[in-house]
C-alpha cells in the first residue's frame, strides 16, 4: 500500500491547485510539448546527470539519461534531466576537489526548488559520487544512484593496464630510460579503452562501491562496467525504483543509520578502497546526520579487523574492476565478508542488505578471496597519530613496500609542488631511499583544495638506481589508483600553522605503522620555539568562490564539508514558498 497518495506528492503544491501561479506551471509544461496526462497525480522524478563533453567517465550519461526516463515512464512516473557540474577528475584544475561541495550544493538546491518527489543522482567519476549524495542527503527527498562503472581493462602488447597505477609504473620506467617515446605513446593509447570510470580500485570504483554497501543503490550496480549491456539494463530499473521509493516515502532519513555507514567502512577495507574513501565517507556520515556520523576511529578499528580480499590493483597483483565483476562483484564481496556487517541496515531496494546479498556467489576465489585467504591481513588503511599530525594522516599499507611500515629517516622538505618537482628530476639532489620527502601547504586551504599531489614522485637519481618506493608525507591527498608509501592528510595542514609547517629538512621522522604513530624526533619546547616563528602566509583567494571556500572549508578529519553545510549547522531548511 502506497504510502503516499496523489494529492500529497511534492510536485503536486506546483501543479495541482487551482490559482494563477499553478496555471504559469502548468501552460509552462505545456509550451515544452508535455500535457497534464504526463504530469497530474505521477511522481515527478528529477535525474541529476553529471554528463559534459570533457568527462570520459561519463561520456555513456548522454545514452544513459534516455534508459532512466525509460524506466521512469515504465513504472508511471515523468522524469525530467537536470544538468549539474560534471567535475572530470583529469581536466578540472586545481583539483576536482576544490569543487566537490559546490556539487553537493548544486544537487540539494536542484532538488530543493524544482517540483520534484525523488532523484537519480548520476555519477562516477571520483568526486560526483559523494557529492550528489551530499547533496541528496541534505535535500532529504528519496533518491537512488546510479554509478557509471568501470572501463574495460586497457592492453599494451598483450599487457593488461590498469588506468593511474600503470600510468605511475611505465612513467617511472620513461624517466629511467627504459621506454621510448613511441611506446609511451603506445600505453598513452591503450591504457583507456572505452567510457567509463578507472578500472583499478581507486576513488571512482571505491566511492560506488561504498555508495552500494550504504545501501543507495541496486545490489550489484556499482560493479558493471559502463559499456556492458547490463548497464542500461540497471540505468532503467533504477527508473523505475526511485518511482515505487516515492509511493513508498522511503527517504534516506528512513533507510540510513550509523549502521550503514559501519557497514560501508568495512567494505571499503576489504576493498583495499582509496584513502578518498575516509574524507568523502566521513562528509556523507555528517550530512546524514549526527546518529549516522563516523569519525577516523572507525575506520582504524574496522582496518584492524576486516582483512582486504577484493584482489583488484593497486593493493592487489593483478585483477581489474572488470574481472571482481565476472567474480560476482560487490554482493558477492559483502557476501563473503557478511561476518562483518550488519545485515538488518535497510536499502534503497526496501529489503535489508542481509536480504540483498542472500543468494550472492563468488565465481572466481582469487579475485574475491575469503576471509581466511586474504591479499592483506588487516584492512586497506590506517590511521596516524603523533605531535607532527594530531587530527591524524593516513596511510594504505596494503600498496605499499613493507619494509616501509617500520621506519625512521631524515626530511626533505618541499614548501610548494613546482620546488618540489624540480628538485626531484635534479640527478645531484642530497637524497637516499632512506630520506621521507615531505610537501607540504597541498591541503584543503593549502592547495588549495587538497589536490591529489600526496604521490610524490620518486627522485630520479633513485629511480635510476632501481628505487621505485619511499616514503613520502603531506597534508595532500593522492589519486586511489596510487601506490606506495604515501602518507597523506596530515592535520591539521602546514597552511594554517600545522606542525608539518614546522618540519624542517634533516629533521627525523619515526613512522611505526602497527602502532599507528607518527613522530616528529623533536623536544615539545623545539616545536613550541618553532611555531612562535611561523607566519601565516597569504590568502590563496580574495574574491569569489575560492574566497568563500577558504573561509568554511573543514580540516581533513571533518570531511572537508563546508561549516554551513553540515547538518549541525543549523535548522533544517523548509519547503520553498510558491507565490
Amino acid at each position: 500500500m502506497p504510502k503516499k497518495t496523489k494529492e500529497s506528492l511534492r510536485s503536486a503544491r506546483w501543479f495541482e491547485p487551482d490559482d494563477l501561479r499553478s496555471f504559469g506551471h502548468r501552460s509552462r509544461a505545456m509550451q515544452m510539448g508535455y500535457g497534464p496526462e504526463d504530469w497530474s497525480g505521477k511522481p515527478v522524478i528529477a535525474i541529476i546527470n553529471t554528463w559534459s563533453d570533457i568527462n570520459p567517465c561519463h561520456t555513456h550519461f548522454k545514452q544513459r539519461v534516455e534508459d532512466v526516463k525509460r524506466g521512469v515512464l515504465q513504472a508511471g512516473g515523468f522524469p525530467i534531466e537536470l544538468p549539474a557540474i560534471s567535475l572530470a577528475e583529469q581536466y578540472v584544475k586545481p583539483t576536482t576537489m576544490l569543487y566537490r561541495n559546490m556539487l553537493a550544493m548544486e544537487t540539494e538546491e536542484l532538488i530543493r526548488s524544482h517540483p520534484v518527489d525523488g532523484a537519480v543522482l548520476m555519477g562516477g567519476c571520483d568526486k560526483t559520487t559523494p557529492g550528489l549524495v551530499m547533496g541528496a542527503l541534505s535535500a532529504g527527498l528519496p533518491f537512488i544512484y546510479l554509478p557509471a562503472g568501470p572501463m574495460l581493462r586497457g592492453n599494451w602488447k598483450g599487457q593488461i593496464l590498469g588506468s593511474g597505477s600503470d600510468a605511475w609504473k611505465y612513467w617511472d620506467e620513461r624517466r629511467a630510460g627504459n621506454i621510448s617515446e613511441a611506446q609511451w605513446l603506445e600505453v598513452e593509447g591503450g591504457i583507456a579503452r572505452s567510457h567509463g570510470t578507472c578500472m583499478t580500485m581507486g576513488t571512482a570504483a571505491t566511492m560506488m562501491g561504498i555508495t552500494e554497501a550504504l545501501g543507495l543503490s541496486l545490489p550489484g550496480a556499482s560493479s558493471i562496467p559502463a559499456p556492458d549491456a547490463s548497464h542500461p539494463r540497471m540505468a532503467a530499473a533504477c527508473g523505475r525504483r526511485i518511482v515505487e521509493m516515492v509511493w513508498e516515502d522511503l527517504t534516506p532519513a528512513r533507510i540510513l543509520s550509523k549502521a550503514n555507514f559501519l557497514n560501508a567502512i568495512a567494505a571499503a577495507m576489504a576493498m583495499g578502497c582509496s584513502t578518498n574513501a575516509i574524507i568523502h565517507l566521513i562528509a556523507m556520515s555528517r550530512r546524514a546526520g549526527k546518529d549516522c556520523t563516523v569519525t577516523l576511529d572507525d575506520f582504524d578499528t574496522a582496518s584492524r579487523k576486516v582483512p582486504v580480499i577484493a584482489n583488484i590493483r593497486p593493493s592487489g597483483d593483478k585483477y581489474l574492476m572488470e574481472d571482481f565483476y565476472y567474480a560476482g562483484g560487490m554482493p558477492a564481496m559483502l557476501k563473503e565478508m557478511k561476518q562483518h556487517l550488519d545485515h538488518t541496515a535497510m536499502t534503497v531496494t526496501g529489503k535489508t542488505i542481509g536480504e540483498n546479498i542472500q543468494n550472492a556467489e563468488v565465481y572466481n576465489a582469487d579475485v574475491i578471496r575469503t576471509l581466511d585467504n586474504p591479499i592483506y591481513k588487516e584492512g586497506a588503511l590506517a590511521v596516524l597519530r603523533g605531535n607532527i599530525a594530531p587530527g591524524g594522516a593516513v596511510i594504505k599499507p596494503s600498496a605499499c613496500a613493507e619494509k616501509f611500515l617500520k621506519h625512521t629517516g631524515p626530511a626533505l622538505v618541499f614548501d610548494s609542488y613546482p620546488d618540489m618537482k624540480k628538485a626531484i628530476e635534479d640527478e645531484n639532489l642530497d637524497v637516499t631511499e632512506n630520506h621521507i620527502l615531505v610537501l607540504r601547504n597541498a591541503g584543503p586551504k593549502g592547495g588549495p583544495g587538497m589536490p591529489e599531489w600526496g604521490m610524490l614522485p620518486i627522485p630520479v637519481k633513485l629511480v635510476k638506481q632501481g628505487v621505485r618506493d619511499m616514503l613520502r608525507l603531506s597534508d595532500a591527498r593522492m589519486s586511489g589508483t596510487s601506490y606506495g608509501a604515501c602518507i597523506l592528510h596530515a592535520s591539521p595542514e602546514s597552511y594554517i600553522g600545522g606542525p608539518l609547517a614546522l618540519v624542517k629538512t634533516g629533521d627525523l621522522i619515526t613512522v611505526d605503522v602497527d602502532a599507528r604513530k607518527i613522530q616528529l624526533e623533536i623536544s615539545d619546547e623545539e616545536l613550541a620555539a618553532r611555531k612562535a616563528k611561523w607566519v601565516a602566509p597569504k590568502p590563496k583567494y580574495e574574491r569569489g568562490y575560492g574566497w568563500m571556500f577558504s573561509r568554511h572549508i573543514l580540516q581533513a578529519e571533518d570531511g572537508c564539508d563546508f561549516d554551513f553545510l553540515e547538518t549541525s549547522f543549523g535548522a533544517p531548511v523548509p519547503e520553498p514558498d510558491i507565490y
